[in-house]
C-alpha cells in the first residue's frame, strides 16, 4: 500500500475504529479519547449534581464517576451490532502492512485463544465468536461517547452501551475532564480480549469495563476480582497507549516517552505484587476454591475445639457482612451452622489456624527460594499437592504483566506535547489541539474519530461509510426501492452527534433509527450503491441541504449539519 492510500485508509480508520484497525494504527485508541475530551457530550456531566461536590482526594472522585458510568452505560458486547466481514477482505485491506501469522497471535478475530485458561473456558464461546464459520468474523467496533449514548434508542436498551475499548476511551476521557486526573497519569492496555486503563493514583487503580479494581481489591480472592485478572494473568498486553504515544508489541517503532513508559512498568508491576501474610492467605483460598477442600479451621466452642472445612465456610460470606480473612471473622463463625462442626481434627487436611500461626511468625519473601520451600513444608497433606499450592500462591500474590518489552523498541519521540490541563475551558483545547495536528499524528486522526467534516477533508469519512457499514445494506435487503427511499427518510430528524459539521456513520443512523439530513442521504447513498452497482452516484453537500443524485433520479434532504459546499463522487 502507498503512502497516499494508507494515510487514506488509516484516516477512514479513525472513523470506523474496527478491533484490527485499532491494532494495526494504535495511535487510533488514544485519538479516541481526545474525541470524547472535544465531545460536547462529556463537557455536560461537569454540570451534572453528581458531579456539584468536589472530592479532595482523586481516589473519591474516581469512585464517584465510576457510579456515573455504572448507572449510565452498560456493558455490551453484541457483536452484530456493527455487522460482518471477512478475514481475507481485512488482511487485503493491509497487505504488506502486517504478519498474518503474528496477527493469529494477538487478535481474537483471527485465531486467537490465549494459553490453557482460554482453552479451559472456551473463550471463543464465551465472546461469542464461535457462531462465525469459516472466514466470517464480526466488526468489533469501538464506539464514540455519542454512539453509546445513542444506544438507548435501540430496543432492549435503557442507557446507553459500549464494549471494553470504548468503556475505557470513555474512563480516559472522563477521568481527565470530570474526575481531575492528569492525562499523564493515565495509561490505556489492550490485550487481545480486554481493554482496560492503569491510573497512577495512590497504590494504582484500574478500570475494568466500568468497574474500578485498586490493589486491594486485586487480592481479595473474589469473583470480580477473579474477573478483572483474567486479561493480565493470562494474556500479552498487546498496546499500550498514553497522551505521549503508543508501544505495541509485534511493532518496533513506539512514539511513548521512554521515561514515561518505564514509570509504568514499574506502577503496574508494583500494583501487581503484594507480601505474604495472613490475610493474603485466606484471599488465595478464597480466590482458589479448589484448595479448599484440603484446608480445616480450628474454632472453640464453649471452651471445647471443634474443626470445620474451610469450604464450608467460606459460602457464609455471600449473605454476609463479615469476612473469613480479617477482624470480624469471629462474627461470621458465630452465623456458621453448629452442625457443620467436627469434635476432632478432619483426616488429611492442613489446620488453618496453624498455617496462620508460621505466617504470623516471621516475614515470608515469594521471591526467595529458601522461604519458599519452608512455606511448601507448612502445605505438606495427603489431600493436597503442595507443589501445585505454592506454584498457585506465588501466581496469585505476584502476577507478571506480559507487557511490551522497552529494550527491543526504536523510540520516535518527536512530537509535541498535548499540554492540556482539565483547568482549560473546551473551546481553549479545541484550539490547542488543531494547533498540533501538523505535528503529532494521534491529535489529527482525533479530529477523523471526533467526525467534524468542517475540520477534516470529506474522502476518509466518505470511504468509511461506503466500506464499512454492512448493516443497513442487510437490513434493507428485502426492502423495494420505493420502501428503501420512504424508510430512509421516515427515520427520526435528530443527529446523535451534537453541534454543526459532525455525522453520523450509515449504520449509526440506520441501529439508532435517526439521522439529520445529510446523514440520511448519505445511508441511502451507501444502500442505493450496494444494489445499483452500475449506476453513477454523487451527493452535493451544503451547509443547509444534501442532493442525492442516483442515475436519473434526485433526492433532497434538508441539513442543519452546516457542513460546506462540497461534491462527494460516491460511485
Amino acid at each position: 500500500m502507498n503512502t497516499d492510500a494508507l494515510s487514506l485508509e488509516k484516516k477512514s480508520c479513525a472513523v470506523t475504529l474496527s478491533d484490527m484497525e485499532l491494532f494495526l494504527f494504535p495511535d487510533l485508541m488514544y485519538a479516541l479519547v481526545l474525541a470524547n475530551i472535544l465531545s460536547p457530550r462529556i463537557w455536560k456531566w461537569r454540570e451534572d449534581v453528581w458531579f456539584s461536590r468536589r472530592e479532595k482526594k482523586p481516589y473519591r472522585r474516581i469512585t464517584r464517576l465510576k457510579q456515573y458510568i455504572m448507572d449510565h452505560y452498560a456493558f455490551n458486547l453484541d457483536l452484530d451490532t456493527w455487522g460482518l466481514t471477512t478475514k481475507e477482505r481485512e488482511l487485503a485491506r493491509f497487505h504488506g502492512n502486517l504478519d498474518e501469522a503474528a496477527l493469529r497471535q494477538s487478535n481474537a478475530l483471527f485465531g486467537y485463544e490465549g494459553d490453557k485458561y482460554y482453552f479451559d473456558i472456551d473463550i471463543r464461546a464465551h465472546f461469542g465468536l464461535d457462531k462465525y464459520e469459516g472466514n466470517v468474523i464480526p466488526y468489533w467496533k469501538t464506539e464514540t461517547v455519542e454512539a453509546m449514548d445513542a444506544f438507548r434508542h435501540k430496543p432492549g436498551y435503557s442507557t446507553g452501551a459500549g464494549e471494553c475499548v470504548s468503556l475505557a476511551a470513555l474512563y480516559a476521557s472522563s477521568l481527565f475532564l470530570v474526575a481531575d486526573i492528569p492525562l499523564n497519569d493515565i495509561y490505556m492496555m489492550a490485550t487481545p480480549l480486554h481493554s482496560q486503563n492503569f491510573i497512577d493514583v495512590d497504590e494504582g487503580v484500574l478500570t475494568n469495563n466500568r468497574r474500578l479494581v485498586t490493589k486491594t481489591m486485586w487480592f481479595n480472592g473474589t469473583a470480580l476480582s477473579a474477573q478483572a485478572r483474567r486479561a493480565l494473568e493470562n494474556e500479552r498486553v498487546t498496546i499500550v497507549c498514553h497522551q505521549t504515544g503508543h508501544i505495541h508489541t509485534l511493532f518496533e517503532g513506539a512514539t511513548i516517552d521512554p521515561a514515561v513508559y518505564q514509570r509504568f512498568r514499574e506502577k503496574l508491576s508494583g500494583f501487581l505484587r503484594a507480601g505474604f501474610g495472613v490475610e493474603l492467605l485466606g484471599n488465595f483460598l478464597r480466590h482458589a476454591r479448589e484448595f479448599q477442600k484440603c484446608f480445616q479451621l480450628r474454632w472453640t466452642i464453649r471452651g471445647a475445639d471443634r474443626y470445620v472445612g474451610v469450604e464450608k465456610v467460606f459460602p457464609y460470606e455471600q449473605d454476609s457482612s463479615f469476612l473469613f480473612t480479617d477482624q470480624t471473622r469471629d462474627k461470621l463463625m458465630a452465623e456458621v451452622d453448629g452442625e457443620l462442626f467436627h469434635p476432632s481434627p478432619i483426616p488429611d487436611r492442613i489446620i488453618l489456624n496453624d498455617l496462620e500461626a508460621f505466617s504470623r511468625s516471621r516475614e515470608i519473601d515469594l521471591s526467595n527460594t529458601r522461604d519458599v520451600e519452608d512455606l511448601r513444608g507448612q502445605f505438606s497433606c495427603g489431600c493436597l499437592n503442595a507443589q501445585a499450592a505454592i506454584e498457585a500462591l506465588i501466581r496469585f500474590c505476584r502476577v507478571s504483566p506480559r507487557i511490551p518489552v522497552l529494550e527491543e523498541k526504536r523510540f520516535e519521540t518527536d512530537a509535541v506535547p498535548l499540554d492540556l490541563t482539565s483547568a482549560m475551558r473546551r473551546d481553549e483545547m479545541l484550539e490547542q489541539m488543531d494547533s498540533l495536528r501538523s505535528r503529532n499524528r494521534m491529535v489529527d486522526m482525533a479530529f477523523y474519530a471526533y467526525r467534524d467534516l468542517n475540520r477534516t477533508e470529506a474522502a476518509p469519512f466518505v470511504k468509511a461509510a461506503l466500506d464499512r457499514n454492512p448493516v443497513s445494506v442487510e437490513m434493507a435487503r428485502e426492502l423495494c426501492d420505493g420502501g428503501l427511499v420512504q424508510t430512509v427518510q421516515g427515520l427520526f430528524e435528530e443527529s446523535i452527534y451534537d453541534g454543526t459539521g459532525r455525522l453520523a456513520q450509515p449504520d449509526e443512523v440506520w441501529n439508532f433509527r435517526r439521522g439529520d439530513g445529510l446523514e440520511k442521504a448519505l445511508l441511502l447513498a451507501n444502500l442505493w450503491a450496494a444494489r445499483k452497482p452500475d449506476e453513477s452516484i454523487t451527493l452535493m453537500v451544503e451547509p443547509a441541504r444534501a442532493v442525492l443524485k442516483a442515475g436519473r433520479q434526485e433526492w433532497v434532504f434538508a441539513s442543519t449539519k452546516g457542513v460546506r459546499a462540497q461534491e462527494w463522487k460516491i460511485r
